[in-house]
């Protein structure tokens, strides 16, 4: 059904959102090319004028009674794709993802957004690109275009108008993507179409390396492969590893093979849907009628600990010689702020406290902080026996491979461990002729060739 909003009632909601309408149900006779024709027949649509609207908001003392329980957190989280075995963390912050922060509109006109953007990056088979979204706008790279999935023109097949569709510069169109993360708007000038549309939603984003897997040879900025300016949009950043521990790989087969003889019992049991209708229904209401702040505790902490994550990466910086490969700027204190802000939603709070700023915290550390700290330099502590036997190794490496050849890396380290050589000190060789150029890791570093 087409609904007309006009005067006051425009951009006063979101899209997705479930609303209860008031309205005058009219009909339009629609411009047609062939009336100029005698005898055209006259098409007439219908759609409704609305008048009035209200979110269907459910509040109830259910929810308030759920926001009370110190365990709320935990078991929201734990109800987001529970088919997945593990990454707690990934999970919770889907689940700030969902909820969000609070949006603020200051004095001079600004608006701060509230939204949090989430990126995965990682091994294959790591279930990175599992929806869980209940209103989401789902693509992948390669299956769509830039203009496809921008916002764009098309021509409406009765009024012959230009009229734009689209929901977001999504990942495909680098530059544009900055502004539709950012300030969450997007430009548009075609077809003589000029004005700027709101996007304002949220980005879960999957991403696998340039060489299909996490390689701890490279640098985390040839794993990501991603402008620093995109990766400073992003608020949490997690490298997911297929990390092979025969203890954990054992507990995973047993889950996923309870999920898949599991799945026909649970197709005709209700409960499931129930429960997720739950979740859907509380987050809209938390998202409606909780708009937190950060207690003056909590800011004086999140100053301090922000002062000293700045400390420790300009330390990093001078001591490798590289900068990280993520930026940590205001863009990163403004994401940990929605995060506070979000976790204080989930418990239906009004106003952030330090708790909030210390999970908070943590959650950023164990994943933007190690992403921005991960790549070769990383704790590799060289003693002066270990400089004598990886450079031994060098010159046995550059003896055995001559330049332009190359060798399995799993012949290579075999044949150098059987003269003798330790061989984590010949990994460290091959790392450290990695950094300086002289041989290339291809094939998902199977195969070692010499450069130079």
């Amino acid at each position: 059904m087409l609904l007309l909003v006009d005067r006051h009632l425009v951009q006063t909601i979101v899209p997705g959102t479930r609303l209860t309408i008031m309205g005058i149900y009219s009909i339009f006779q629609a411009a047609n090319s062939s009336t100029n024709h005698k005898g055209a027949v006259t098409v007439r649509q219908p759609y409704i004028r609305i008048v009035g609207m209200e979110e269907t908001n459910e509040a109830s003392r259910e929810f308030k009674k759920i926001a009370s329980n110190q365990d709320a957190c935990k078991d929201m989280c734990s109800t987001i794709a529970p088919s997945i075995f593990g990454h707690d963390d990934v999970k919770k912050a889907v689940a700030c993802l969902l909820f969000g922060g609070a949006r603020k509109n200051l004095p001079d006109g600004v608006k701060l957004r509230g939204d949090i953007n989430v990126l995965l990056l990682g091994d294959p088979s790591t279930a990175k690109s599992q929806k869980t979204a209940p209103i989401a706008v789902y693509t992948s790279g390669k299956g769509s275009s830039a203009a496809g999935l921008t916002a764009s023109v098309i021509r409406d097949s009765s009024s012959r108008e230009f009229y734009l569709e689209g929901a977001i510069v999504l990942f495909t169109w680098r530059v544009a993507i900055h502004e539709a993360m950012k300030q969450q708007t997007i430009s548009i000038a075609k077809a003589g179409i000029t004005t700027v549309l709101n996007s304002r939603t949220s980005v879960l984003a999957a991403a696998n390396p340039p060489s299909g897997r996490y390689d701890d040879l490279k640098t985390a900025e040839d794993n990501f492969d991603l402008r620093t300016t995109i990766l400073s949009r992003f608020g949490l950043i997690f490298i997911v590893k297929d990390v092979s521990l025969y203890d954990q790989d054992k507990i995973i087969a047993s889950h996923i093979i309870k999920v898949h003889s599991s799945a026909q019992a649970a197709s005709g049991d209700i409960r499931a849907s129930k429960e997720e209708n739950w979740l859907k229904r509380y987050i809209q209401y938390c998202r409606s009628e909780c708009h937190p702040h950060l207690s003056e505790a909590a800011c004086a902490k999140l100053q301090s600990d922000y002062v000293d994550i700045r400390r420790e990466m300009r330390q990093q910086a001078n001591e490798t010689g590289e900068a990280a490969a993520i930026p940590i700027t205001a863009m990163q204190l403004e994401a940990i702020i929605r995060l506070n802000e979000s976790l204080a939603k989930m418990k239906l709070s009004h106003v952030a406290t330090e708790s909030d700023v210390t999970e908070a915290l943590r959650l950023f550390k164990v994943c933007t902080m190690d992403a921005a700290c991960s790549g070769i330099n990383q704790h590799i502590h060289i003693t002066p026996d270990m400089a004598n036997d990886i450079k031994q190794a060098e010159n046995q490496i550059k003896r055995r491979l001559g330049i332009g050849n190359h060798i399995s890396e799993r012949s290579l380290i075999d044949d150098l461990t059987r003269m003798g050589m330790n061989e984590s000190m010949v990994r460290r060789a091959i790392l450290i002729m990695h950094q300086r150029g002289e041989v290339e890791c291809q094939r998902e570093r199977h195969i070692i060739v010499r450069k130079v």
